[in-house]
């Protein structure tokens, strides 16, 4: 009788560090703090628990409640429709019960991610950045998971979580969007090249060129000066990926240094949102 191995996989313990951190930040919310609005349009403390509880309860194979009657000014596309059904759901709810579900869910879905076998990890399906390994998809839940967290504690004032599994999974998926970012949302000329030069503990170089009406991710340093370089640490870089930040905000305070092209550097700057 084949029996199937229990999976170890290094996405499993990522989540469980994020929403650990997560957790703690939250143990020490008082009441007043879960209707502090965050950088989220629409959302409080408590309503970003409420929208990633109802993403890991569907994950679990629950019933989305109904549809909205009416859809807020905040919610643009279909994703978020999906994801505010959760968050109205529970405005009626207490924020420390709401803190007690996102315990007790994130608890349930670590250990049914836990039991699955490894194999499981590898099977392509669905997720919202398409078709792709299911190992793949737990990774965007960590990007949404730790972002959330990161507004909970810009809105609290707790500041932490930082420089660990979740910000390296976020500055990794930020990197990779950067084509298109310049490729489709930009689309300068052929040639083109872009420096995102990102400081910080875990900063880096990233060079992104067109080339045939395409723009790729370039693994060494272009024979030519790029036509932009964007400086910023590596804050700054995920909160403009994030759209937590208006850019020229960045750019009048020094936090974000444009050089070369002026204009092109703040169009890209303008373009750098790509969470849903």
């Amino acid at each position: 009788m084949h029996v199937p191995s229990i999976s170890n996989e290094p996405v499993v313990g990522a989540m469980a560090q994020v929403w650990a951190s997560l957790i703690g930040v939250c143990e020490r919310i008082g009441d007043p703090g879960w209707d502090q609005v965050t950088d989220c349009p629409g959302w409080t403390v408590k309503d970003q628990l409420s929208h990633l509880i109802g993403i890991e309860r569907m994950l679990l194979g629950e019933e989305p409640p109904a549809p909205l009657e009416e859809v807020p000014d905040h919610v643009t596309n279909a994703f978020g429709e999906m994801n505010e059904v959760w968050v109205e759901a529970r405005r009626p709810t207490p924020g420390n019960d709401v803190f007690a579900e996102f315990a007790e869910t994130t608890n349930q879905r670590l250990d049914e991610l836990r039991a699955m076998p490894k194999d499981a990890f590898d099977k392509i399906g669905w997720s919202p950045v398409g078709q792709v390994p299911y190992r793949e998809f737990m990774e965007t839940r960590i990007l949404d998971s730790w972002a959330h967290e990161q507004d909970i504690r810009r809105a609290v004032g707790r500041p932490g979580g930082r420089n660990g599994v979740g910000e390296a999974v976020t500055l990794d998926r930020c990197e990779h969007s950067m084509p298109f970012v310049v490729g489709k949302r930009v689309a300068p000329p052929d040639g083109t090249s872009v420096l995102f030069a990102v400081n910080g503990v875990m900063g880096r170089q990233i060079y992104v060129e067109m080339r045939d009406g395409r723009a790729a991710l370039m693994p060494d340093p272009p024979d030519h000066q790029p036509a932009v370089t964007l400086s910023m640490d590596q804050e700054a870089f995920w909160l403009l990926g994030f759209g937590r930040v208006e850019p020229m905000r960045l750019v009048a305070s020094h936090q974000v240094r444009v050089a070369g092209d002026i204009a092109l550097g703040h169009k890209v700057l303008e373009s750098m949102a790509f969470m849903i």
